[in-house]
């Protein structure tokens, strides 16, 4: 694409002299830890004075230390009614701007014109990452080269550029549902202090077919949420009113993605601690005399009836029961020979004995107590990543005890064949493609069939050392393998201060979290649902149309082309095949829509 260098023709003395808008007060971002080459300081001294502005592609990030490169002038997409587009902007500077904001007209067609409220843009912020390389494979190094990233989208209304920094600008554009079809044209304006600006054209083809709203979306969205960081990042107690409503806009950030799983924890971090805070249990345990264990749900109840309100009600997946490490449980003693400290612990492997006196009680009265909510038919015992022989006990005891609660499993052995009451599998994209004739059949009893990510998938990923095309990638490829989704941990696992350092211990930087503290989301988050509406609108295409099967062959043809492709070559033109693939699927709806 062209470099286009647009210029604000007033120097910045005078600018400056005419300001007298305040520094915007937020955080300051850390310094770049990457030295910069002689020829990119060489090209800082021949950027004239003034604010530059251009289009830059939402398919990639931007250094904020370097003249951004391969930019446009003017930006054009393609979206269905009810579909959210992204586009990127890109600004950079020799001089230091204060104020600087973004404001975009109406969308103006021919015969109609849409609200300049449907489009929104937020300041892209930079956290410190590390480099992705082919020795990450979970047992993360320490001293990775560290690097700074663009990811988070900040809710400032205006901010400050330094002098040699380039900034983003993320643009989203929700197309209502009632939107008339055409071609829509806008202009983002980027100005500061009021004063010298830059106008960048921005086209919206609406074409005349729906999609679904988030709710009634197929995809099974599963990312993992953590209440725990929500409390400790907004400093409310846990579980208090403050603390549920820090939660909300948080988790309808993710309802408005589609998602359809709770994540509930049965005791304290199944997951062995590998998080900044502790998963703390949702369910309290105690044990009375003549060994009768009996359980308080009330933490679990809101928590459930909470997400459910937000609209996340399709599946509730509870951890704990085979947890990483040796299972430990905390409950209370309140047997008379507990005396006055009754915190304790059972530590047991599923092999012993134990393991069924303490585990059997509690799935009898946990099944019960679901039918009393109305939630037995949507509930699963979830298990992470666990050795079949394992598994085998714990699948055994849930067919024994309680065998109309489901299971759920992330499956890095291929052992998901072994047990008939797995309602939820998830196959390591790593590991294994499940055969389209099993995922099939699966779907026909009505259990769900998804692949997931984790550290150990080097690419395509959605860390904070990814590009953001990554993200949509895997939508494309589940909906290329008939997968009803993908799942990844996690939602917020958010480390100590991730607006400023996304890493943590051994995962890859922003393995643990996908959007920020404060509802804010990030360009890696917003990807990932062009990705579900991309895989929403091939699933429409084909149910919509399906006596008129020729007239697809185009979009299934890309399909094909994606299943013969390996998903983890980073060296292949990725960018541009998803491009042509949004590009024939767009085309195809347009002409059945005529």
């Amino acid at each position: 694409m062209k470099k286009t260098l647009l210029l604000v023709s007033v120097c910045m003395a005078t600018l400056l002299s005419s300001c007298t808008c305040k520094s915007v007060e937020t955080f300051k971002e850390a310094a770049d830890p990457v030295a910069l080459s002689d020829e990119a300081k060489a090209a800082w001294e021949d950027v004239k004075c003034g604010l530059h502005a251009a289009w830059g592609t939402p398919d990639l990030v931007y250094s904020r230390s370097e003249v951004p490169q391969n930019l446009s002038e003017s930006y054009a997409t393609t979206g269905w009614r009810g579909e959210k587009v992204s586009a990127q902007i890109v600004l950079w500077t020799a001089k230091d701007l204060k104020c600087v904001e973004c404001e975009i007209s109406d969308f103006e067609a021919d015969d109609a014109t849409l609200p300049a409220s449907i489009a929104e843009a937020h300041f892209v912020r930079y956290t410190l990452g590390d480099v992705s390389s082919s020795n990450c494979l979970c047992g993360r190094p320490n001293g990775h080269p560290a690097i700074l990233q663009a990811d988070m989208l900040d809710n400032l209304d205006s901010f400050d550029v330094e002098a040699n920094t380039a900034r983003p600008i993320w643009i989203t554009v929700a197309i209502p549902h009632d939107a008339k079809a055409g071609l829509y044209k806008a202009t983002v304006k980027v100005s500061h202090c009021g004063l010298g600006s830059v106008k960048l054209p921005l086209e919206v083809e609406v074409i005349n077919q729906e999609l679904a709203k988030p709710s009634e979306w197929s995809f099974h969205l599963d990312l993992w949420q953590h209440p725990s960081a929500v409390a400790r990042a907004e400093g409310v107690e846990l579980w208090s009113d403050e603390h549920y409503e820090a939660m909300r806009p948080v988790m309808q950030m993710l309802a408005d993605a589609g998602q359809k799983v709770i994540t509930a924890t049965l005791n304290r971090d199944p997951w062995q601690y590998q998080c900044f805070d502790d998963y703390e249990p949702m369910i309290y345990w105690y044990l009375y005399d003549n060994d009768v264990w009996k359980y308080d749900y009330s933490r679990f109840d809101k928590w459930v009836e909470f997400m459910i309100s937000l609209g996340i009600d399709k599946q509730i997946n509870c951890y704990g029961m085979l947890p990483w490490g040796k299972c430990t449980l905390d409950y209370q003693d309140m047997r008379s020979e507990a005396k006055s400290n009754p915190n304790r612990k059972i530590s047991t492997t599923p092999q012993e004995d134990k393991y069924e006196k303490v585990w059997g009680p509690f799935l009898k009265d946990f099944a019960q107590h679901l039918k009393e909510k109305g939630w037995l038919h949507i509930t699963n015992m979830a298990i992470d990543e666990r050795k079949p022989e394992d598994m085998d006990v714990a699948a055994a005891m849930i067919a024994k005890y309680a065998p109309e609660l489901g299971f759920a499993m992330a499956d890095n052995h291929d052992s998901y064949k072994r047990y008939a009451n797995m309602r939820d599998v998830c196959v390591g994209q790593r590991h294994s493609v499940m055969a389209p004739e099993e995922i099939a059949a699966r779907r026909a009893k009505g259990d769900v069939s998804t692949f997931y990510v984790c550290c150990s998938t080097l690419f395509p990923n959605a860390f904070t050392n990814s590009q953001p095309f990554e993200s949509e990638l895997l939508c494309l490829y589940a909906i290329a393998h008939d997968y009803d989704g993908m799942l990844r941990w996690a939602y917020n696992s958010w480390p100590a201060n991730p607006q400023y350092d996304s890493r943590f211990r051994y995962w890859a930087s922003g393995d643990t979290y996908i959007v920020y503290p404060g509802a804010r989301s990030s360009v890696r988050f917003e990807r990932l649902i062009d990705g579900v509406e991309l895989y929403e609108k091939v699933r429409t295409l084909r149910a919509k149309y399906a006596d008129k099967a020729e007239a697809l062959v185009a979009v299934e043809a890309e399909l094909a082309k994606m299943r013969a492709l390996n998903l983890n070559d980073r060296s292949y033109d990725w960018t541009t095949f998803l491009a042509e693939v949004n590009k024939v699927v767009n085309s195809t709806a347009k002409q059945l829509a005529e």
